[in-house]
């Protein structure tokens, strides 16, 4: 028959001790129903974190906390994962399902296989689970790398591999130019020799009016390359420019021109090395084009180049608020800048993005995605066993089918 106290606190709107005229205090006292439940109803405002804190004679017994959303983010769930990571088929350490695995134990809803030059190796991950039934969502892609141009590109879910366009490629050589390796299904552009390529970039080239500090060919090859991506259904991903490849990996003049003309995507503001000179500087960029009015979606990855024994394994990933975890869902909800880039290397939490998806990005990493880590561990630890022979693994899998999908559904309310 005791009586309690909830004391609804929202997050951003002060001490009701400092602000007494803002409404950011609210209590109800209550007594529990027969089932011994305590149960009322609020109106949460705002975009922000809410307290809920339970009272019995004055002392508080309980904090929990909800987080309230604007109605864009409605039926928008948060998948965790990698959009740039390497395997031993380019130069990277781990089978390309393995790698997979590994991530998934680590907590990645969604992950890509992006080997230089090679789109083969993403269809291999996926083509290792296709008898099981897991949870974790793994992407067809690449990282691209056209001839005569430095700038490395992510195909993120693309359905045909850009770089199995050229006939010199290692797509190619190694493979062949059956639509088997090198696209999702059989609507794939035709292989085309270098000599066509560049040809076909010296069309574009010609029809850019361009600084003449910027150079011509590097710049319209990126342009050839991006066309492709969005024709292909991708996500295409400017990476790492401040990678230190002896020197920054290209000018700055033309990392600059990129991020004013925007032909990508999302840029990749956190991934690859632990160093501040590639991360912190690609932030500085992403915050210093926000204040010249430049807008675009940002992304982070590891860039990882083996996910075990590793320091460089897990430097970043990426927050993507989508509707469901499917490959078009990623891709659509980054293009409408629905992501927010994760710094897996602070002792704390690290986010960089827009400021609502920071905020409850941090929420989320404190309260939601450690439930979810648990669930995956045990489904990484499966799926590399599957892969390494275990067909009672396989068994197991199928068992687990839907865990995190019930999570999910069980901790975000969407009416």
């Amino acid at each position: 028959d005791d009586s309690y106290t909830v004391g609804i606190r929202p997050m951003s709107e002060a001490d009701s001790r400092n602000s007494p005229h803002r409404d950011n205090k609210t209590e109800y006292i209550i007594r529990p129903c027969d089932d011994g439940c305590l149960r009322f109803s609020h109106i949460f405002h705002g975009e922000q974190e809410q307290y809920i804190r339970i009272f019995r004679e004055g002392k508080r017994l309980v904090q929990l906390s909800v987080f309230s959303l604007h109605e864009d983010l409605a039926g928008r769930y948060p998948f965790l994962g990698d959009l740039h990571v390497h395997s031993a088929r380019s130069d990277g350490k781990e089978a390309p399902a393995v790698v997979a695995a590994n991530l998934r134990r680590c907590g990645y809803d969604f992950t890509v296989i992006s080997d230089h030059h090679r789109y083969y190796p993403s269809l291999e991950a996926i083509e290792a689970y296709k008898n099981v039934s897991i949870d974790m969502n793994i992407v067809p892609g690449e990282e691209v790398h056209m001839p005569n141009n430095n700038v490395h590109i992510v195909n993120f879910g693309g359905a045909y591999s850009v770089n199995g366009l050229i006939e010199s490629s290692p797509q190619i050589t190694e493979r062949g130019k059956s639509e088997k390796y090198r696209c999702l299904s059989t609507d794939c552009p035709p292989v085309i020799s270098q000599d066509a390529y560049i040809a076909e970039v010296e069309a574009i080239a010609a029809e850019l009016e361009l600084p003449e500090t910027i150079e011509r060919f590097a710049y319209a090859s990126c342009i050839w390359a991006f066309n492709h991506i969005k024709k292909s259904g991708g996500l295409g991903i400017f990476c790492h420019p401040y990678w230190i490849s002896d020197v920054y990996q290209i000018p700055e003049e033309f990392t600059d021109y990129l991020t004013e003309k925007a032909p990508f995507d999302a840029f990749e503001v956190l991934g690859g090395e632990s160093y501040f000179e590639q991360n912190g500087m690609q932030t500085a960029k992403y915050y210093d084009d926000k204040e010249k009015g430049r807008r675009y979606p940002v992304v982070g990855s590891s860039d990882s180049h083996g996910t075990v024994n590793n320091p460089n394994a897990h430097v970043a990933s990426t927050i993507i608020f989508a509707p469901e975890n499917t490959r078009e869902a990623l891709i659509d909800s980054v293009k409408r800048h629905y992501s927010v880039a994760v710094d897996d290397l602070v002792k704390d939490i690290g986010l960089v993005g827009d400021f609502r998806f920071v905020r409850y990005g941090a929420f989320l990493l404190r309260n939601y995605f450690p439930l979810l880590a648990e669930l995956c561990y045990e489904e990484g630890r499966l799926m590399k066993a599957y892969v390494c022979g275990d067909e009672a693994s396989g068994i197991e899998l199928n068992r687990l089918k839907g865990r995190t999908d019930k999570l999910r559904r069980h901790y975000f309310l969407f009416d």
